[in-house]
C-alpha cells in the first residue's frame, strides 16, 4: 500500500470541505468529544466530500461508526487499539493504522498487523501535551528498520521545511494539523505542503 506523502488531520467535515478540493489526496477526520449522533454525520459527510475528490479518508478511533458508514480506513492510537475489536474491523475489509510512541507500542502494534504505523512526536509540537519527548529523526530513521516494508507515517512539529530530513530518514508519509489548521491563511498553508511534498509523490 502507498501512503500519499501529505497527510492532513483535521477535526471537524467543514476543514475537509475547505482543504481537500485543493487537491489532497489523504485525510484523517479526528474527533474527540461529540454525540454519536453528530459524530456520524459528520463522518458521513467527510466521506461524501473525499469521495467527490478522489481523497482517501481515515476514520480516528471511531471504527464502529466507520464501519456504520462504509468507510474504509480508520486509525487507532494505542487506548484504543487495546479496546478495538481488529477482528470485526478486518471482516468489514476496513484498512488500520496505528500510533506508536516507543519501543512496546511498536510491538504491540505490529502484532495487529497493520497498513501502516505512525510515529511522533518527532518534534515538539503544540497539539496535546504529550509524555514523550520529540523522537527525532534517529528515532524515525531506526523505526524504518523495524517496521520492514510497512509504511510509515512520521507526526508532531512537521512544517514544510522539516520535511525532507523526515523523508530521507525512512517516512513514507508527513502527517500535519496545526501547521495548517492554526496559520493564518489555511489554503495557502495546504497548497504549500502540496508542493513541497510532491518529489515524494
Amino acid at each position: 500500500m502507498k501512503l500519499d506523502p501529505f497527510y492532513l488531520i483535521v477535526d471537524s467535515a467543514e476543514w475537509i470541505a475547505r482543504l481537500v478540493p485543493l487537491g489532497t489526496k489523504l485525510v484523517q477526520l479526528r474527533i474527540k468529544e461529540m454525540d454519536e449522533a453528530n459524530l456520524k454525520s459528520e463522518i458521513a459527510e467527510a466521506k461524501r466530500i473525499c469521495a467527490d475528490h478522489d481523497c482517501q479518508l481515515i476514520v480516528n478511533d471511531h471504527w464502529r461508526l466507520a464501519i456504520e458508514t462504509g468507510c474504509d480506513f480508520i486509525h487507532l492510537g494505542q487506548e484504543d487499539l487495546a479496546g478495538a475489536d481488529l477482528g470485526a474491523i478486518r471482516a468489514a475489509g476496513l484498512k488500520l493504522g496505528i500510533s506508536t510512541h516507543d519501543g512496546p507500542e511498536l510491538r504491540t502494534a505490529l502484532a495487529g498487523k497493520p497498513d501502516y504505523v505512525a510515529l511522533g512526536p518527532v518534534y515538539p509540537t503544540i497539539l496535546k501535551k504529550m509524555k514523550w519527548a520529540p523522537q527525532g529523526l534517529d528515532r524515525l530513521a531506526d523505526w524504518r528498520k523495524r517496521v520492514g516494508d510497512v509504511p510509515l507515517v512520521a507526526i508532531g512539529g512537521l512544517n514544510p521545511e522539516r520535511l525532507p530530513g523526515v523523508f530521507e530518514a525512512g517516512a513514507n508519509s508527513a502527517a500535519v494539523v496545526t501547521d495548517i489548521t492554526l496559520n493564518a491563511d489555511p489554503e495557502a498553508r495546504t497548497r504549500e505542503w502540496l508542493a513541497a511534498t510532491e518529489q515524494w509523490r
